[in-house]
């Protein structure tokens, strides 16, 4: 029995330091920039079309990164794609403090996307692979991983406001130097982490089991495990929280400060979110563990839609506050709940591929949210319809995710 519970502590131990992948290519590489925004597009003259294009080419370096990581995996595996994307992405954040120019920084943003996505991808997989005897544990590893980056959300809302509201708008650079030299110390514990993961299947592995088979039916592609056709719904949805979400995470503290936010207002929030990604894991554990199919997809979705609409009827503390708790609840529970699908629907050998496709979908999306978003604001002189087109889609998928069915409920039949 001891030895179980040392083996247990030990499992998430590994799922936790893994979870500084997530730390380093969402909560850094990606997220980060909201707060980074307003000092950046004051200082550099930005419209908002401007600002939105670089979180867009960041998302484009991600769907680079996500197709490239479905071409690669079973030739060279989730493991060492995630060893190669963490110290890359870290040395793109550090170079962006050194360069102003747009055309540089959308390139440092590009490569930190590229790399970025495979350590979300394999990384993604090799939790998965944590416990690989027992599914309800392995289910935790999985929302710990991507509940995890919610460390890098708190350090970044309390750090980065503190160091503009110190040195004003020109410390940008500062913010970029400091989370690329946290980034690299990161990168030495996730890959100490990942290389004690077993590769979830083996290289080459081009034919799945009965399993499988069963799920993909007949007319699966030669070489693929499953079928992509039985996954539509939950396609769908995971395209719209790649549009809706990142319209959300990338204009909300502009949208804050065009209130009248104050700093602290600013901290207080974004390490709420932060702490509320934390806590998510354990929210949603049960729902995880025990449903199956498109309802867990769209509860979180649902959850994480009402948090992106509350903003835009009431902009005080206590709205914005009531409004990160529910959208850090569904954030990384999003991506957690199809990795769970994912898992629960398909054999091992199949995992790299479908979180990389899955992620080609998302990434989709996701470049499209934040120049539509500028774009909407530019036009219109407001960030409101962009926020709210946000909420909508966030809903949309949502009710598009129950259509979501498993390969139980096919096998009961009508």
């Amino acid at each position: 029995m001891a030895g179980r519970g040392a083996a247990r502590i030990d499992g998430l131990a590994l799922a936790f330091l893994l979870s500084l992948g997530t730390v380093v290519s969402n909560s850094f590489a990606r997220f980060a920039y909201a707060l980074v925004l307003p000092a950046m597009r004051d200082d550099l003259g930005w419209n908002w079309s401007q600002a939105g294009a670089l979180n867009t080419a960041n998302a484009l370096g991600y769907l680079g990164g996500a197709v490239l990581a479905r071409a690669l995996v079973d030739r060279i595996g989730n493991r060492a794609l995630f060893i190669v994307g963490m110290p890359v992405t870290a040395v793109s954040l550090l170079a962006t403090g050194f360069v102003a120019d747009l055309f540089w920084l959308s390139v440092l943003r590009v490569l930190a996307g590229v790399s970025g996505a495979m350590i979300f991808v394999c990384g993604g997989a090799l939790s998965g692979n944590v416990f690989p005897d027992d599914p309800r544990r392995a289910t935790l590893a999985i929302t710990v991983f991507f509940g995890g980056s919610g460390i890098g959300l708190v350090l970044c809302g309390v750090g980065i406001p503190l160091l503009l509201g110190w040195g004003g708008d020109t410390a940008w650079p500062q913010a970029w130097i400091a989370m690329g030299l946290a980034s690299l110390a990161m990168t030495a514990a996730a890959v100490a982490a990942a290389a004690r993961i077993a590769e979830p299947a083996a290289l080459g592995a081009a034919r799945a089991p009965d399993r499988a088979e069963r799920v993909a039916g007949a007319d699966a592609r030669p070489g693929l495990a499953w079928r992509l056709t039985e996954f539509v719904p939950s396609l769908i949805a995971y395209a719209c929280f790649g549009l809706g979400y990142i319209g959300y995470m990338t204009f909300v503290i502009a949208w804050m400060r065009e209130q009248g936010a104050s700093t602290g207002d600013v901290i207080v929030v974004w390490s709420l979110l932060g702490l509320a990604t934390l806590v998510a894991p354990w929210l949603w554990k049960r729902p995880f563990a025990d449903w199956r199919g498109g309802p867990v997809i769209a509860l979180v979705m649902t959850v994480l839609a009402a948090g992106a609409g509350l903003p835009l009827l009431n902009a005080s503390l206590p709205a914005m506050l009531a409004s990160a708790a529910l959208f850090g609840a569904g954030m990384f529970s999003t991506p957690a709940a199809i990795s769970t699908l994912i898992r629960k629907e398909l054999p091992k050998p199949a995992w790299g591929q479908a979180m990389a496709v899955f992620t080609i979908v998302f990434a989709a999306g996701q470049i499209v949210g934040p120049t539509f978003t500028g774009w909407l604001a530019d036009l219109q002189g407001s960030l409101r319809p962009g926020l709210a087109l946000s909420a909508l889609v966030l809903l949309a998928g949502a009710a598009v995710a129950l259509g979501q069915k498993t390969a139980a409920s096919e096998a009961r039949g009508p």
